[in-house]
């Protein structure tokens, strides 16, 4: 707990607080049923609650493979416990349910059962083993943090688990260490693991945007433009100056771009037809674009390229650099501002406020040191199959080359994904490997 700030309040001091006051003449209990799931149990339950009067605090329900278990934290009188116990077994037996009731506390005013998570973890992989969650118990537990619950949030095309957390002093910057112990586990464990603040700051998310070369789209523009013009081994050279140092991005752009002097201009288009999605692309633009969210892409590349694709995808915006044409031909020049690293970061900015949204409520997506700046700047910031320099800043990282996986982060079930995709015909699932 930081000393300094008399508001930060401890996981375990959090949970004594008196919350919940039960009716005059009650004593809390959790009653618990479980079994085969079947039509009517849950009627059946509160039908017998109901005639003892009993008085709901708390209800938890879930459903795995089959299995139900329906928990109520309550308030009964004394004198209807025993009574009780037999109406609600006698009501549930022959549904395949057993029943259980246990006396919590003689308090009138008693702490609410489930503390409220500080962070939550998720887990993707394929495969995701239990030596892995063991692994990532063993490490929370070392720093403090008790794992609340978990469930289950995607079965395709990575396995994701989601859990949520208690982390012991959850002050903004004070899970670093913990953070940076989990991001070690991943390449050991071969999955992916993020962890964020849980609550209203995950959920109120509302701005996604992405970088494009090897983000949104699996290629980089340039070096197909460069194909076309036979110059990809001067372009190559260029860029790997570049990640040598020896160039900043905007100049290694200009000297890129001068390769492709003379090309004709319908090449450009002929790239743009020839772009392939990474896979999970549509699939994550369109959920974000059914949920309301605003959606961007900012990249290095070139507009003339992107513009279809933008629009197919629905982007609220793009921006990328503009390739001069003169003649029908490509002058190996670029007009207007050059998106480089700083410039990204601003657009995200300006892409925020023209939303009326706060940076806390953006995510940016990328993969190069090119994004650093956008991906800093961020609320939540995804490291995409990235370079190492952009790992380190990262809030989380992304090693499977799918993009869907930036939803399951952010808390978007792959149930809800598909349910909607249904019911617009858009389902569909190809074989992986």
């Amino acid at each position: 707990m930081n000393q300094s700030d008399p508001n930060q309040t401890p996981a375990a001091s959090r949970r004594a607080e008196p919350t919940v006051r039960l009716q005059k003449g009650l004593r809390s209990a959790v009653v618990i049923v479980s079994g085969k799931d079947q039509k009517g149990v849950s009627a059946e339950f509160f039908r017998v609650l109901a005639n003892y009067g009993v008085q709901l605090l708390d209800v938890q329900q879930s459903e795995f493979l089959g299995h139900l278990q329906l928990a109520a934290f309550t308030g009964i009188k004394d004198e209807h416990f025993a009574e009780l116990s037999e109406a609600l077994t006698a009501a549930l037996t022959p549904l395949g349910q057993q029943v259980t009731i246990e006396y919590r506390t003689e308090d009138n005013e008693t702490p609410a059962p489930d503390p409220r998570s500080t962070h939550v973890v998720v887990v993707l992989g394929n495969p995701v083993t239990a030596q892995a969650i063991s692994a990532i118990g063993a490490t929370l537990a070392k720093h403090g943090a008790n794992i609340d619950r978990m469930r289950g949030i995607a079965d395709y095309p990575v396995t994701g688990l989601e859990i949520f957390v208690s982390v012991a002093n959850p002050a903004p910057g004070a899970s670093e260490d913990l953070r940076a112990a989990l991001a070690q586990l991943t390449s050991n464990l071969g999955v992916d693991i993020a962890i964020e603040r849980a609550g209203l700051a995950r959920r109120g998310k509302r701005l996604v945007c992405f970088d494009c070369d090897s983000t949104l789209i699996t290629g980089e523009v340039i070096e197909m433009l460069a194909a076309h013009a036979g110059r990809e081994a001067e372009v190559a050279e260029v860029t790997e100056r570049a990640m040598r140092g020896e160039l900043d991005f905007e100049e290694s752009l200009r000297e890129r771009v001068k390769a492709l002097a003379g090309l004709d201009a319908s090449v450009v288009q002929e790239v743009a037809d020839a772009i392939e999605l990474t896979p999970g692309a549509r699939t994550t633009l369109r959920t974000l674009n059914r949920m309301g969210y605003r959606t961007a892409v900012v990249s290095g590349g070139f507009i003339q390229v992107l513009e279809d694709l933008a629009e197919e995808l629905e982007l609220d915006y793009v921006r990328a650099n503009t390739l001069e044409i003169e003649d029908g031909k490509l002058t190996g020049r670029v007009i207007g501002q050059v998106v480089d690293r700083a410039a990204k970061a601003n657009l995200l900015a300006e892409f925020a406020a023209d939303s009326g949204l706060t940076m806390a409520q953006t995510v940016a997506v990328g993969d190069g040191a090119n994004d650093i700046d956008m991906i800093s700047a961020a609320g939540l910031g995804v490291a995409f199959n990235a370079k190492p320099a952009l790992r380190e800043i990262a809030d989380t990282s992304v090693s499977h080359p799918f993009l869907d996986e930036v939803l399951y982060i952010m808390g978007i079930p792959r149930t809800e994904i598909d349910t909607s995709d249904r019911e617009d015909g858009s389902y569909h699932r190809v074989a992986l490997d």
